[in-house]
């Protein structure tokens, strides 16, 4: 489903990545850890095509990313990728329900199909009976499921999440970490989870480990 070779990435003076080569299977949950400014978050961007790597080549279910220009870059995203952050960036004019349907009305689909979609997203993260509350009237936890059904809506082939529990108390944290595995055996996703929680690290399909730009072994 990825296949990344080769990235580099300097901010400056500053090498970021020096070389990495990453992979991953379809349905496979990947996790990257390292300690701050290793160069995770860095690579989850370039991954997600919200950078682009001074060198290497990336390759996302079959479509060479790195030719995409535009509009086509654009399109490819909101189709094939879901993002889910720290922070969760929800816009707070809109509910919960608008949140959601937003990434469906860019690709294109009708009002009734993406509302029709998003309820049902919404229903399975248990918040059917928060439709209509917006952000600041829902909890952490709360406004974090709203997020991964929002990056769900077009129904991705690959989720990034970038320390997606990082703000949440531990019994929330649980709930959301449960939640990526048990989505992932529904839809089938790839998810790649940059995280500094070892218990995240320690469910995944596999976990890698980043120092300096470069993945190590240990």
């Amino acid at each position: 489903m990825i296949q990344a070779k080769g990235i580099e990435k300097s901010f400056g003076t500053l090498k970021v990545l020096k070389g990495v080569d990453f992979s991953a299977e379809k349905a496979e949950v990947v996790s990257i850890m390292g300690a701050s400014g290793a160069g995770k978050s860095t690579l989850l961007q370039i991954l997600g095509t919200l950078s682009t790597p001074d060198a290497g080549s990336l390759v996302i279910d079959g479509t060479d990313v790195l030719k995409l220009k535009g509009n086509d870059m654009a399109r490819f995203r909101n189709l094939k990728i879901g993002f889910v952050f720290q922070f969760h960036h929800l816009l707070p004019e809109f509910t919960a329900l608008e949140n959601v349907m937003i990434p469906a009305f860019i690709a294109g689909r009708s009002r009734k199909d993406a509302e029709q979609n998003a309820r049902h997203l919404l229903d399975e993260m248990g918040l059917g009976e928060r439709l209509d509350h917006k952000p600041s009237q829902l909890s952490g936890g709360e406004q974090q499921r709203v997020a991964i059904a929002r990056a769900l809506i077009n129904k991705p082939a690959v989720l990034f999440a970038d320390e997606p529990s990082g703000n949440l108390d531990t019994r929330t944290k649980e709930e959301i970490h449960r939640l990526f595995f048990d989505l992932r055996d529904k839809y089938g996703q790839t998810v790649v989870i940059v995280t500094h929680d070892p218990d995240l690290a320690k469910m995944c399909d596999r976990s890698l480990y980043m120092v300096d730009g470069v993945f190590v072994k240990d």
